[in-house]
């Protein structure tokens, strides 16, 4: 009996010892891997292993509460994990280090599909957090599309375009996804990401900021920026050849002429060639180096694509060689796929002679490489003005017509004839059916906004679509969701127009036909070629944030640039109804030429040339 009560007494002491001493500090990346399930839509489902992307370790161990760092920040290309990064800590902080958490998306509709795709499956796949996040039920508030209530804390989730949800409530922990894709402004609020850290300055010296994103343009976007104010990190990973420590770099991807998929890395040090299968190995060899000084609270982390275990060196290669010579898709591939921001060289202005003098002859029928046909049309109070544009592969244009209809739109004549010229068709030089105007974009914009309605509302099985321009940065080219037109109206479409006017100016100065090239015919005037170049692109500041803003330049008139934009915010619109542009392209070429039109294509051809050789000796 004494041996048996001597025994409870030192199981109870050392109970009650174990119960005195602080909880083990765990890190995030422990956390993950320990706790972490992956649901059954993931690439990879099962348990989550941070030795499969072993750079993510230290920024996520960063994020944890024993380490000194305040500020994350993760400027990172496509497919790299920056997303699972901060899901993962979110899950730490639910389970092992509860308190108010603030994620901001760069809009509510992101805000509402991540929090079905990504924040929902987190907590249900994952045991650990299941029983402790609120239970989703209808009559209460404690788990909803923007609110995650759990043990100690709770997850509010907002859109960096709703200022509503980045201000009140303090908050100890900050998750800023995607931050390049926010307004500049808040609804005239100020920037969202100032609005929001402001939330946390109860919290200085136990808040945790974690910022991510891929970058846009240099000089403008939000986490270029914030990397630079950092101790500016980046992966070093060894050649397993020489053992040298480096950077994986673009530059040094190499691949034999003509075979973009056999890329490999090139050695800095001793020139040999490492090939993707190392890739892992090297990975798990490498180590982050500081390479700037920084404010000593903040972590940054730079990595490229080019490090993703998901996405080959060939892959990327191939991608590159497609998209090389069209400068906004260069651009988006420099972004998502290098994670570098891009150098900007298209803010110059663009000279209207220039595209005059390498206008085309254009012949009684299509161009061969036409596939599909657009219009933009522009709505004034005595006249519309229309583009029709036909396109081909990866959005090669030619400029079909340009029309300027003279008639008050708001009586029925000038509609009429804007029919005549919506029914034409366009006979194609391949043996298929004369070509019509696939789909059209009409400016709802100004005094005349329930004709346009009108219009088409009744033509809406036509694909004849009323839009309304909207400038300022991160608004897309075309929305990603039909919206719900009012009872008795057609849909109103809200566009990107700055997006398509930074494509339409950086495609204007490619000089060789293909990929982006745009054509124009001969039969234009010099006020048509000042009319598409009539705004020019500034970089200005708003508290302290740069943006792209567009200004007219004064005396020119604008039409011919608007109604090429809305042309192509139409193709956009076409896209999203399932038609693809470049299998639309390809299945035409398969055809065979028309027989009666073939010497009349090759006669335009050789004039063509001639024009072409005629402009080049300029």
């Amino acid at each position: 009996m004494t041996d048996l009560a001597e025994l409870t007494m030192i199981w109870a002491d050392e109970i009650w010892r174990e119960g005195l001493a602080p909880e083990r500090q765990l890190t995030v990346s422990e956390w993950a891997d320990k706790y972490r399930q992956l649901p059954s839509t993931s690439a990879e489902p099962g348990r989550w292993r941070t030795n499969r992307v072993p750079y993510l370790q230290e920024i996520m161990n960063c994020l944890s509460t024993a380490s000194s760092v305040e500020r994350v920040v993760f400027m990172a290309g496509a497919q790299i994990g920056k997303t699972e990064a901060g899901l993962n800590w979110i899950g730490y902080v639910i389970d092992h280090a509860p308190g108010i958490m603030l994620l901001v998306m760069p809009s509510l509709d992101m805000l509402k599909r991540n929090s079905r795709t990504r924040i929902d499956p987190l907590i249900a796949s994952t045991p650990a957090l299941k029983d402790k996040v609120a239970p989703p039920k209808a009559r209460e508030k404690g788990n909803t599309i923007d609110l995650k209530s759990f043990i100690g804390g709770e997850l509010v989730m907002a859109g960096a375009n709703s200022p509503t949800g980045l201000r009140s409530t303090p908050v100890r922990y900050i998750f800023l996804d995607e931050v390049d894709g926010y307004p500049v402004d808040a609804s005239g609020e100020g920037d969202p990401v100032e609005l929001a850290i402001r939330r946390t300055a109860t919290y200085k010296g136990r808040r945790k900021i974690y910022l991510c994103s891929t970058p846009t343009v240099a000089g403008v976007s939000r986490i270029e920026k914030a990397y630079n104010e950092s101790d500016q990190r980046k992966y070093f990973v060894p050649c397993l050849e020489c053992g040298g420590f480096q950077t994986i770099a673009w530059k040094r991807i190499k691949w034999p002429s003509g075979f973009p998929e056999d890329a490999y890395l090139e050695c800095e040090h001793c020139g040999h060639a490492i090939h993707e299968a190392q890739k892992h190995k090297m990975l798990a060899l490498g180590e982050w180096r500081s390479t700037g000084h920084g404010d000593g609270r903040t972590a940054g982390f730079w990595l490229p694509g080019l490090y993703s275990p998901f996405e080959s060196w060939g892959e990327m290669a191939r991608e590159f060689v497609t998209v090389k010579n069209d400068p906004p898709r260069l651009q988006t591939f420099i972004n998502t796929r290098l994670g570098e921001a891009f150098e900007d060289r298209d803010l110059a202005p663009i000279e209207a002679q220039r595209l005059l003098n390498r206008s085309e002859q254009a012949g009684p029928i299509l161009p061969d490489g036409v596939a599909l046909i657009t219009a933009g049309i522009d709505t004034q109070d005595d006249r519309l003005e229309m583009e029709i544009v036909g396109w081909g592969k990866d959005e090669e244009s030619w400029s079909l017509g340009y029309h300027v209809l003279w008639g008050d739109p708001s009586k029925p004549d000038v509609w009429k004839e804007l029919e005549r010229l919506l029914a034409k068709t366009y006979p194609h030089p391949r043996d298929v059916s004369d070509l019509s105007i696939y789909a059209a974009s009409i400016d709802s914009g100004g005094h005349r906004t329930p004709n346009v309605m009108s219009f088409c509302r009744q033509r809406q099985n036509r694909r004849i679509w009323a839009i309304k321009g909207r400038g300022g940065p991160g608004i897309p080219a075309w929305p990603k969701r039909p919206p719900k037109p009012k009872k008795g109206s057609a849909p109103l479409f809200i566009i990107g127009v700055d997006a398509i006017k930074h494509t339409f100016l950086s495609r204007l100065r490619i000089e060789e036909p293909g990929p982006g090239y745009c054509h124009f015919p001969q039969e234009r005037d010099l006020d048509y070629y000042r009319g598409i170049t009539a705004e020019k692109p500034i970089k200005v500041y708003k508290n302290g944030v740069a943006r792209i803003k567009w200004v007219p330049v004064s005396g020119v008139r604008n039409e011919p640039l608007d109604c090429r934009v809305y042309a192509y915010a139409a193709l956009h619109g076409v896209a999203t109804t399932g038609i693809r542009l470049n299998e639309l392209a390809d299945m035409l070429a398969e055809k065979p030429i028309k027989s009666e039109t073939m010497e009349k294509q090759m006669c335009v051809a050789d004039n063509r040339k001639v024009v072409r050789s005629k402009w080049m000796a300029r």
